[in-house]
């Protein structure tokens, strides 16, 4: 236990000087990104050592996985993100942990988000998920939506009981004409961003970039990174 320690501390360390450095080198300040650690595949003990290092912003992308995980981990003071492709049944269960939805990708999904939280009697926050390579035809299996229906889509959860449009959310594309070109893939959604806070001024979050990216999300204007591997290790591959 004190080796996984270690080693998630060196870890952390490494990303926060790797966050800082593209903070320096994009003339911004370091405050204004938040890491969000992708703890899928992980145990609730990980999260644990993570909180007590410092970490307050998890995410999760498969909820029969989050749930149990959150529920295990309900006495720390953490911010828990679902970051993956979310079924409507599944919108109850997920509301009862989730503080972020980045994944909102429908009209459907936003109806069935404001009755959960409606039920639950709280209010949670979304993030748009913009596909981008839809816009050469090219879509992907990383759901969101195409950059046209983002409009429309805000306009849905910003009046949604329950819920609270946050901003947008996106995944470097690995089809199209984005794909390989990270910087200006999140150079794209910081457009898209911008027009959607002309109309949703609140909307200010703009997550992106990967363990492998973050560098080009940070220059972009990225406020949230999600990064996964290179604090927690390769993953464990799934059964």
């Amino acid at each position: 236990m004190a080796d996984r320690r270690a080693e998630l501390s060196r870890n952390l360390a490494d990303v926060r000087e790797r966050i800082a450095t593209a903070c320096a080198a994009a003339g911004r300040d370091a405050a204004d990104v938040t890491l969000i650690v992708v703890t899928k595949t992980y145990p609730a003990d990980d999260v644990r050592t993570l909180y007590e290092l410092g970490v307050r912003h998890v995410a999760e992308n498969r909820d029969q996985d989050a749930a149990p995980k959150a529920a295990a981990c309900a006495d720390l003071s953490l911010n828990w993100h679902f970051v993956g492709q979310l079924q409507t049944n599944k919108a109850r269960s997920v509301l009862g942990y989730a503080d972020e939805i980045q994944s909102v990708d429908r009209v459907r999904l936003v109806s069935a988000l404001s009755a959960a939280a409606v039920r639950a009697g709280r209010t949670a926050g979304c993030l748009i998920q913009v596909a981008l390579d839809a816009e050469s035809g090219e879509r992907g299996t990383r759901g969101g939506v195409a950059p046209d229906g983002v409009e429309e889509l805000a306009t849905a959860v910003a009046g949604a009981e329950g819920l609270r449009l946050d901003g947008v959310m996106t995944v470097a594309p690995l089809a199209g004409p984005f794909a390989g070109r990270q910087r200006a893939a999140f150079e794209r959604l910081m457009e898209i961003s911008s027009r959607l806070r002309a109309d949703h001024p609140a909307a200010t979050m703009v997550s992106a970039g990967m363990s492998s990216d973050l560098e080009e999300a940070v220059a972009a204007g990225a406020t949230h990174v999600r990064v996964g591997t290179a604090v927690l290790g390769v993953r464990p591959r799934l059964g």
